[in-house]
């Protein structure tokens, strides 16, 4: 019998340790599964059974995943999206590095990271698709 946890609310997402991180991705992927479908996922060297079963334990907790359990064997589930995660996570990090300023992380990608004039491009028509969808709901 599961126990039914309850995923973290969107504000108390916490950020994920890389080792986290790669069971979660692997997960997302999979949907659902068992600790060795998760160790065959990652790539060599696979890290330890236990490594991984520890992990998942330690995903439980926070409330990241949950399982169903089948007599003795334990499937796990994801109890929050990988889109959940990334924007509860990109939230903290706009705060966190550039004062709440979506200007100010822009500012940052767009020099220094050296972004290529087609990159840029793509992200301005972006933006301006965005604005035009905006202007559109507000004249509605």
């Amino acid at each position: 019998m599961a126990t039914r946890r309850n995923p973290p609310s969107k504000q108390s997402i916490r950020e994920l340790t890389r080792a986290e991180e790669e069971v979660m991705q692997i997960l997302w992927d999979l949907n659902q599964g068992v600790v060795h479908d998760l160790v065959e996922r990652f790539p060599e060297p696979k890290p330890a059974y236990n490594t991984v079963s520890t992990i998942i334990r330690i995903l439980e907790q926070k409330g990241f995943i949950d399982h169903k359990a089948y007599g003795r064997t334990y499937v796990y589930f994801p109890l929050i999206t990988k889109k959940e995660y990334t924007k509860a996570y990109f939230r903290n990090m706009i705060a966190n590095y550039f004062g709440n300023s979506y200007k100010s992380m822009a500012s940052f990608f767009t020099k220094e990271e050296k972004l290529s004039l087609e990159e840029l491009q793509d992200i301005q028509h972006m933006i301006e698709e965005e604005i035009r969808k905006q202007k559109s709901h507000i004249d509605e």
